[in-house]
């Protein structure tokens, strides 16, 4: 409502400028008289919500505070010291679980995606029904989804194990360590999977057919036109499923919150789960906010090196 407002203010103070001073003011001074005031509320809304807050983040993590008392202890980099030695274990371990999961989630995503992307594209008569069946998941909260599967996973393949006795249905797939992490892993990529699809799908779309045709008159086989031809015309496409996949694998929390908490023990806490119950349930918003900014230098790290990587292949990045 603030924002509606401020705009109405800023036109109405922009016709006045156009009214009264437009012989005083050329044309590129009004223009950015127009582009400050029309931009000044989402640069407070952002200031607001991700540079003030961070830069905060940034002074809290070099003190002990609870979230409570009225004046942080300021303690210097003892959060970071305490991090990085046994005490700081379980973020160590909650990093090494991350990068597991994003891993694991990037290729798997990337290739069933690209591979339900080519069948999806041919002339079928269930084509479009299957898209919008794999693409629903991802409109669906990650939470309820979360509980669906955990729900799953304790009683409906219990009921099933029942019925057909099928080994594989009676294992623990949440309260085995190592199953867990590929539990999660699934659901994950089966959230998200939809949306790699359509983007897959989009650039499928966008390859001119009369290049696939003419190599297939020349004689190429569809193994090679699909790696000859679609993956090195798929590229931008594949670069931007690729970054989409990384981000949202890095800051996976939703998931694991509703299928494990985390558990057992603490063999699925992402990084992010990890830095809310720090800060959150543990109260101590100090050592959260380090753990916080050590996290963000990692992500940003990793981020820079991966667009590097594709900017080698001439994608415009």
């Amino acid at each position: 409502m603030a924002v509606v407002i401020y705009t109405a203010v800023a036109a109405v103070i922009i016709t006045a400028v156009k009214g009264e001073r437009m012989k005083q003011l050329g044309m590129k001074k009004q223009e950015h008289i127009e582009n400050v005031l029309f931009t000044l509320p989402s640069v407070i809304l952002v200031s607001i919500t991700i540079y003030i807050p961070f830069v905060l983040s940034a002074y809290y993590s070099l003190t002990k505070w609870n979230g409570i008392s009225k004046e942080p202890v300021f303690i210097g980099f003892g959060n970071f010291i305490n991090i990085f030695t046994n005490a700081g274990s379980n973020f160590l371990n909650s990093i090494i679980f991350t990068t597991k999961y994003t891993l694991l989630f990037m290729v798997v995503a990337n290739i069933v995606a690209l591979a339900l992307a080519v069948a999806l594209t041919q002339k079928f008569r269930l084509a479009n029904l299957m898209r919008g069946v794999f693409f629903v998941p991802y409109i669906m909260s990650m939470t309820i989804v979360g509980f669906i599967w955990k729900f799953i996973f304790s009683q409906g393949f219990a009921r099933l194990f029942e019925m057909t006795n099928w080994d594989a249905l009676n294992l623990s797939w949440l309260g085995n360590p190592n199953l867990a992490f590929y539990s999660v892993a699934f659901v994950g990529i089966w959230q998200s999977i939809g949306f790699y699809i359509v983007l897959y799908i989009a650039g499928l779309q966008a390859i001119p057919r009369d290049i696939l045709e003419a190599a297939t008159v020349d004689g190429a086989s569809g193994f090679k036109c699909f790696f000859s031809i679609v993956i090195p015309m798929l590229w931008p496409s594949i670069t931007t499923c690729m970054f989409m996949s990384l981000t949202n694998s890095l800051k996976v929390f939703d998931i694991i919150l509703a299928l494990t908490s985390g558990g057992p023990g603490k063999a699925t806490t992402s990084v992010t789960l990890e830095i809310y119950r720090e800060a959150f349930q543990n109260n101590n918003y100090g050592l959260g906010s380090a753990e916080s900014i050590i996290y963000f230098i990692f992500v940003l790290l990793l981020t820079q090196l991966v667009l590097k990587g594709f900017s080698k292949k001439d994608v415009g990045l």
